[in-house]
């Protein structure tokens, strides 16, 4: 499923960018690893089975999903997802139940949408749910790894992903804190990778991050094709990309 949806990437984004300063490096963590993030668009789950798989191929990923979109998107259980009622207090009970079994063996790591619900990548505050300030408690060995993701349209026909990892926390660190305290400081430490990763996605700089993936360039159809016909006849090589290195950031 991850070379599935490499695929899909490349075929309908322009690009998957990871910011240099926000490549993980906790992969290595002798515990299991909590990656919470915001959720600003449908694309969220694609990028994070991506991330996944070329970040940390060597631990079982896991997800928490809204039970009536895991019926719909049956495909997701295949791949670690496990059902979740988000609006009622069974649906908490799930969660914790269900996160405490995945926890307990230290090769496995569960990523969560933490906002529960799609929120614009601007919105302040995040508010997350409760229930991630809950997990410590569960799994105090764990390394709660916040990431920023963000959407935007470049130079390019096709949209922008970006993502970027935040400092890791111990669980231990947060079981010091009171419940309010703890999700404070989780909700704390995202805003602060959010607000990094807009400013390097603001500022249009390929350099400031590494591609993850790279989809196909140009517009296409009937445009492309003369235009490469153009580039033959002049001699010169045909680059579909509608601005080349080098050139200034209009």
């Amino acid at each position: 499923m991850v070379v599935y949806f490499d695929r899909y990437v490349r075929r309908h984004l322009n690009a998957l960018r990871l910011a240099r300063w926000g490549v993980p490096t906790c992969a290595d963590h002798p515990g299991p690893i909590v990656v919470y993030c915001n959720h600003p668009a449908w694309w969220d789950a694609a990028i994070v089975i991506l991330l996944a798989g070329r970040l940390f191929p060597r631990r079982e990923s896991h997800a928490p999903f809204d039970a009536r979109m895991l019926a719909k998107y049956a495909v997701f259980a295949r791949m670690g997802a496990f059902a979740v009622d988000l609006d009622s207090a069974r649906g908490a009970a799930q969660f914790l139940r269900a996160s405490r079994r995945i926890l307990a063996a230290p090769d496995r790591m569960i990523w969560i949408t933490a906002q529960g619900r799609f929120a614009d990548v601007r919105a302040r505050p995040l508010g997350l749910r409760a229930g991630i300030g809950r997990l410590p408690e569960i799994a105090p060995d764990a390394l709660f790894v916040p990431l920023a993701l963000e959407y935007a349209f470049w130079d390019e026909r096709g949209g922008e992903a970006f993502a970027a990892f935040g400092t890791p926390v111990p669980g231990t660190a947060l079981l010091a804190l009171s419940r309010p305290e703890r999700l404070a400081r989780m909700e704390a430490d995202l805003t602060a990778t959010l607000d990094a990763l807009s400013a390097d996605v603001v500022s249009r700089e390929a350099e400031r991050f590494t591609p993850l993936a790279s989809g196909a360039k140009g517009v296409g159809g009937v445009y492309d094709l003369w235009r490469r016909l153009r580039a033959i006849l002049g001699g010169r090589r045909f680059e579909p990309a509608h601005r080349q290195k080098g050139d200034p950031v209009p």
